[in-house]
């Protein structure tokens, strides 16, 4: 039932993947971004900073045009090549921590993301939406890999093995220590044995990537609605996506830090606490949640855990079960008078990444008065709650893998 398609990759030349890839724009300070296109003439940012180039802040359609220029002179300069036919990708990547995620680039159907084939868990801001369009329409290519999810699937993972057996098209380790690697499935029997297999798949999930998901649905639509001739199978109606089995998939959690205890004193505060969770104070034994629905919170120099009362709490459905909203419904909202979790400024988020200590420096640097860590949701909480329709409070999730931007890209 899934459209995953083969495309022609445009994508660096092996001698200068590891020159033009690089993280998101958004990752960098400036101070890295300036650093890196000081003394990199090949990396992706240049494209996606053409006003570095005029030592000038651009934004707007006069920045979308200039992105475009950059990424034409890339491909004239021949830094960027396009395969000659429609291939599937394996990517693999092996972190510092030696986890490996291996999955497939491929073009999936914007089609198929109308019709909830390709499921959402998150809310999308509309204005965000159209501005990203906005951008895709003018430069018309996208970089970065949507990351979806789908069950772990026998006949593709078999295809995956056997491809991997085989010498790397790239292989390059980043600064970050991870280490990277791209296969072309460009052979006929296997490209239809995926495309078979991925059409009787029934659902894929949204792992990362929902306003760009969103956004690439926006402009098929739209394209689609001023092309007379549409038949369905012109670029725009896919968008690039990094497909992994769900077993490959990693879910960590959002810990959340709070400015202030919204006017209550520690005593108030913790009596309040207390009509929802047991609570133990463990001192300044480093404590971190190692269940659903426990908490561990960090406050004046002491952690504690927090249990949730589950005769009290009602767990109407799958959001109800996940500890993000369960801290937003009992402490966040009513208790610290945190409303709107994406504009309030009293609340911060640090993944779980950084680790619970990152939370007790913050902490203990008074940047901020209490902190709070969660256990990280599931895969199959994460799929519940995108069957039930659901959303997700923001920063539920912080989901790895993490891919680079400019490694390949897919025209429209």
């Amino acid at each position: 039932m899934a459209k995953i398609y083969p495309f022609r990759a445009i994508r660096p030349t092996r001698d200068k993947v590891s020159l033009v890839a690089s993280r998101s724009y958004q990752s960098y300070t400036p101070n890295e971004r300036d650093s890196r296109m000081d003394y990199n003439p090949y990396s992706f940012l240049h494209i996606v900073n053409p006003g570095y180039k005029y030592q000038k802040e651009i934004s707007g359609e006069e920045r979308y045009k200039l992105v475009r220029n950059r990424y034409l002179e890339f491909k004239e300069d021949e830094i960027f090549i396009q395969d000659e036919s429609p291939c599937y990708y394996v990517y693999k990547i092996v972190n510092r921590e030696h986890e490996s995620f291996c999955g497939i680039i491929a073009a999936a159907s914007a089609e198929d993301y109308e019709n909830d084939i390709i499921k959402k868990h998150e809310n999308t801001l509309q204005d965000r939406e159209n501005t990203f369009k906005e951008y895709l329409k003018t430069v018309g290519f996208n970089a970065e890999p949507v990351l979806l999810t789908y069950p772990d699937n026998d006949v593709i993972s078999e295809i995956i093995l056997e491809t991997i057996k085989n010498r790397a098209e790239y292989e390059f380790t980043t600064t970050y220590r991870d280490t990277h690697y791209l296969w072309k499935v460009d052979d006929q029997k296997s490209i239809s044995t995926i495309q078979k297999a991925f059409s009787e798949i029934n659902t894929i999930y949204i792992a990362d990537g929902h306003h760009r998901s969103a956004s690439s649905y926006l402009l098929a639509k739209e394209l689609k609605e001023d092309n007379s001739k549409h038949k369905g199978d012109e670029a725009y109606n896919f968008f690039m996506s990094y497909l992994i089995p769900e077993s490959d998939l990693r879910i960590y959690e959002f810990n959340r830090l709070i400015k202030d205890l919204n006017g209550l004193s520690k005593e108030e505060f913790l009596i309040q606490l207390d009509e929802w969770f047991r609570i133990e104070n463990r001192g300044i034994e480093v404590y971190k949640p190692s269940k659903p629905h426990h908490f561990s919170m960090y406050l004046d120099g002491e952690f504690y855990s927090l249990y949730l009362r589950k005769t009290i709490y009602e767990f109407a459905d799958a959001l109800e079960e996940l500890d993000a909203q369960i801290l937003y419904k009992t402490v966040l909202k009513p208790i610290l008078g945190i409303n709107d979790l994406r504009t309030d400024t009293r609340i911060e988020y640090s993944h779980g990444k950084n680790d619970i200590i990152s939370v007790k420096s913050k902490v203990d640097n008074n940047e901020y008065q209490v902190g709070f860590g969660l256990f990280p949701a599931s895969v199959e909480q994460m799929k519940k709650i995108a069957d039930q329709g659901l959303i997700m409070p923001p920063k539920s999730t912080y989901i790895e893998p993490k891919l680079r931007s400019g490694v390949t890209i897919y025209e429209f």
